[in-house]
């Protein structure tokens, strides 16, 4: 089952071209990226072994929207054109009526997320770069 879902997933990135990526929403794309950064900060906060609640604390600390809006701020001088592009349509995707965060806040958490999503599916050689560049901010 494993198996033939990376194989899938393998054989879907492969099959997409930029154009179909291009394609597909922003919100879409926050939607993975969202999946994408959470699993690049818990495998980054795994060590040292901790207790899950101590590992869950630090992991919500890293993907709430505050903390992802500050990292794309830092993460901005490091960004080409056309990064930006995909950021600014994320951004501009994000909903502008939220209660528990400001919208200028949730629109640049929703731009980065939107970023990591479609390097994730177009140039993960790139995405990883940028990972270890926030990593720096995510070492004790």
């Amino acid at each position: 089952m494993i198996n033939s879902v990376s194989s899938r997933s393998a054989s879907l990135q492969s099959s997409l071209s930029l154009a179909d990526v291009q394609r597909i929403s922003p919100s879409a794309l926050a939607y993975l990226g969202d999946a994408v950064y959470e699993l690049y900060v818990r495998q980054l906060l795994i060590f040292p072994p901790q207790r899950i609640q101590s590992y869950h604390q630090q992991v919500v600390s890293w993907v709430r929207a505050e903390s992802q809006a500050k990292t794309l701020d830092r993460l901005l001088v490091h960004l080409s054109e056309p990064e930006l592009a995909i950021v600014k349509r994320g951004r501009n995707a994000a909903p502008q009526r939220l209660k528990r965060v400001d919208p200028e806040i949730y629109q640049k958490a929703t731009a980065l997320e939107t970023l990591v999503g479609y390097l994730h599916l177009t140039d993960r050689d790139r995405l990883t770069m940028l990972f270890q560049t926030i990593s720096q901010d995510l070492e004790p």
